[in-house]
């Protein structure tokens, strides 16, 4: 029995009365879509918040443990906290759901996250600046330096005003003592950020689902978890830029933008940023679809595509990236050597990809959609349409799709449009008798047999070896030039934004290249499809047939046009590289009038013209890269 929701969530809102006496929500579509896309903006940040406040926690602790003066192990409990707030309301919050106003919990527990986050970060206010430790101090109101290896006084000998200063400064430094007790604060804030977080995913994520259409139901799902996404990115990245601050803030220049600027300044830097968004595109892409491509090209089940992919390409890469940072160091490449090296395999990897499009194969024969039907010269009904003459009797539904395999090796529909009178056996071994559309060409006569399921492509199934074999070349290739490439990075930048410049590409990889790929591949692959399922409340479902030839073309094109313009890149990068580290030029010198100056301005100069992150080889002291 239905009644109004008493808990006055939404007014298109009911619960239903079960047989067991409990009330469960029934599932209803929102009447004013505005509010629903309000409440889905609110809940994407919230999940952007809580990811990007954790991560940033997360990559704290050492800091922590090093500014309050603390062991690990409370560490340990000041980061399990947020563990203990989170699982002591998560329970009840969950149970609580349907029978509590969603909106309003999410949003007390939003509060309770910024009061957890304010309290977090409240000690620094609190303290005093951080004082390191040094091992030379001076002395108040004098210009005596106390040394750090001052002797310890003798018997009978008088204790020196610098011994008495280092004993008056050790107990100076006990009254600190009261500040130690300060990461409570950050245990508390970690707590209360828990408990704050508990209810955003279980409540938002069934609130949407509850209140949006069916099909946009998983649609507005992903949409505000991708969206979390984006928190431990920025949160990571932040950490890193602050861990890289000297002590406290105030005390040395932090001016973010001038480090941005100082980054996109270098023209290695700014084409290594391009060619990592292109291959994160390719690279995306070319997973994201690698299993229905092997599906859909070659007759290859789903499962079958991943233990391949588990089993013998990702290991081959792995030892590809293993063997490549070792000849680095097994030959002791310089910058130049190893941006050459990246190219060259890079470019041979591309070369072997174009063979892809030799592995062809054809589409799918479907009576009715790619061919016509079996005796017929023409289609009896215009293009696309199943239906024909042998079936016209048989009142079969356009809705469905269920296909078998005719012995004339013609996909249909399903076993009604192949016109079949009968069938026998259970199951995956059914076989339909007397279908009427089914011509055996041998006898040229109809009320042939068919079976369960698509007809199996011989062509596509003897390509899949060499497909498979041209794969793992390519990925062993690849991986063997991805540990120079990303060496390029460090060597190309000063050492003081190493840190910053990772982030700053990871960044950029994965908004520009991870976040957009599947979908744009995803929409043109849609593209090739040629029949498409129907839901069972209408709209459309999932492709049943692809036009292979297209699917091919699409998917290969994309990876290969991308990988065109890395390829490109890496010619650029190689030129600019070899023009900015040549041996004759300034920015490559010997070590040895550095170490021997003859005058202070030659010093200063030699100093100068060493490339920031050169390494020095202990055998010919010459500056490697």
């Amino acid at each position: 029995m239905d009644r109004p929701n008493t808990a006055g969530e939404a007014k298109g809102k009911s619960l239903f009365q079960d047989s067991d006496g409990s009330t469960v929500p029934v599932k209803s579509v929102c009447h004013n879509c505005s509010k629903l896309k309000i409440f889905l903006g609110a809940l994407a940040f919230s999940f952007f918040a809580k990811g990007f406040s954790g991560s940033y926690m997360k990559s704290m602790s050492s800091q922590i443990e090093r500014r309050f003066e603390i062991s690990s192990s409370i560490v340990g409990i000041i980061d399990g906290s947020f563990e203990i707030g989170n699982l002591m309301v998560m329970v009840l919050v969950s149970y609580l759901g349907p029978r509590v106003h969603r909106p309003k919990v999410i949003a007390v527990g939003c509060l309770i996250m910024s009061l957890g986050a304010f309290l977090s970060v409240l000690p620094q206010f609190l303290m005093g600046r951080y004082n390191y430790e040094r091992i030379t101090v001076t002395v108040d109101n004098s210009s005596t330096s106390v040394s750090a290896c001052s002797p310890a006084p003798s018997e009978g000998h008088p204790v020196t005003d610098a011994t008495e200063t280092l004993s008056t400064m050790k107990n100076f430094g006990c009254e600190k003592t009261t500040n130690s007790y300060l990461w409570l604060f950050v245990l508390m804030g970690n707590l209360l950020r828990g408990i704050g977080e508990a209810p955003v995913m279980p409540l938002g994520v069934s609130y949407i689902d509850d209140f949006s259409k069916e099909e946009n139901s998983a649609f507005y799902i992903g949409l505000v978890r991708s969206s979390g996404m984006f928190g431990p990115t920025l949160g990571f990245l932040l950490g890193s830029f602050c861990a890289s601050l000297w002590v406290d803030i105030g005390v040395v220049d932090i001016d973010f933008f001038p480090a941005l600027k100082k980054l996109f300044g270098n023209p290695v830097f700014l084409v290594y940023i391009f060619l990592t968004i292109l291959q994160y595109n390719s690279l995306v892409g070319l997973i994201t679809y690698e299993t229905k491509f092997m599906e859909q090209q070659f007759n290859v089940s789903v499962a079958r595509a991943i233990f391949l992919i588990g089993v013998i390409l990702l290991p081959i890469t792995i030892l590809g990236m293993f063997l490549g940072g070792f000849l680095i160091k097994k030959f002791k490449l310089h910058i130049t050597k190893m941006a050459k090296f990246a190219c060259i395999t890079f470019i041979a990897a591309y070369l072997l990809n174009l063979f892809y499009f030799i592995c062809s194969c054809e589409v799918l024969q479907v009576a009715g959609l790619t061919v016509p039907y079996s005796g017929l010269k023409h289609l009896s009904f215009p293009k696309n349409s199943f239906k024909a003459s042998c079936n016209a009797d048989c009142s079969c539904k356009l809705d469905q799709w269920d296909p078998v395999c005719g012995a004339d090796g013609i996909t249909y529909m399903t076993a009604c449009f192949a016109g079949c009178k009968s069938s026998t056996g259970m199951g995956k071994n059914m076989v339909f008798h007397n279908c009427s559309c089914v011509e055996v060409q041998e006898h040229g006569l109809g009320n042939s047999s068919a079976i369960l399921g698509q007809c199996q492509r011989e062509s596509c199934t003897k390509a899949f070896p060499y497909f498979l074999a041209l794969q793992t070349a390519c990925a062993f290739i690849l991986g063997l030039g991805g540990t120079p490439t990303y060496m390029i990075m460090f060597r190309s930048v000063s050492p003081d934004l190493k840190s910053f410049a990772v982030g700053i590409e990871t960044l950029g990889g994965r908004v520009l290249g991870g976040l957009p790929a599947p979908i744009y591949f995803g929409a043109l692959i849609d593209e090739t499809c040629l029949k498409w399922g129907t839901k069972n409340c209408g709209g459309s479902g999932s492709c049943r047939v692809y036009d292979t030839k297209a699917f091919r073309n699409v998917y290969l094109g994309l990876i290969a046009g991308l990988r065109a313009g890395c390829c490109l890149l890496y010619i650029v990068l190689c030129v600019l590289i070899t023009k900015r580290f040549k041996p004759d030029g300034k920015e490559m010198t010997d070590t040895k009038n550095i170490e021997r100056p003859t005058s202070k301005e030659s010093a200063t100069d030699n100093k100068k013209e060493i490339l920031p992150g050169a390494r020095i080889s202990e055998d010919s002291e010459e500056t490697c890269m």
